[in-house]
């Protein structure tokens, strides 16, 4: 039995390890791409602000093909290759918008793009709806139902989502 809590022990122990390694790897390759042009949120500070009722416009800045397997709760699609100013139109120039995509590398491009048209209080969400997922919080499907699927782009990326179903269609 003693043998048995040691193993038991040494598997958490070092299953932790391996999440930590992964959360380290996985912040390296995305600070390898997002510059830091625009203020960055982490999903944590994100999901204070939403459990506070904070009004909060998400902005998918993914192709309509990963937007409609899942996203983040409420969030407005306004694309990436095909982005027109006009999905905003209807925000304030003054209104807190969070952008994020995959990882946060064509979130921080949109965001700039917003920038320049006049929108002031813009956060580009940090590590992306592959970060939100793998720290836990819900994503949602077209219906507003929640679900484990998340677009990963394509296998390349998909090993950075680590707690969701892989989509890459």
């Amino acid at each position: 039995m003693r043998n048995i809590k040691y193993l038991f022990l040494v598997f958490l122990i070092s299953s932790s390890l391996f999440a930590q390694e992964k959360q380290k790897a996985f912040n390296e390759m995305v600070d390898g791409y997002v510059k830091g042009s625009i203020p960055l949120l982490s999903a944590s500070e994100l999901n204070k602000k939403l459990e506070r009722k904070d009004q909060v416009f998400l902005l998918d800045a993914r192709e309509k093909s990963e937007f409609d397997v899942s996203r983040l709760p409420s969030a407005r699609w306004v694309g990436y290759n095909d982005f027109s100013i006009s999905r905003v139109k209807n925000i304030s120039k003054n209104d807190q918008l969070v952008v994020y995509c995959s990882i946060g590398y064509r979130s921080e491009k949109i965001a700039e793009k917003l920038k320049k048209a006049g929108y002031k209080n813009i956060y580009n969400l940090y590590g992306g709806i592959f970060d939100w997922a793998n720290s836990g919080y819900p994503v949602y499907d077209p219906n507003s139902h929640p679900t484990k699927r998340v677009h990963a782009y394509d296998k390349n990326w998909g090993i950075w989502l680590f707690n969701s179903e892989k989509v890459y269609e």
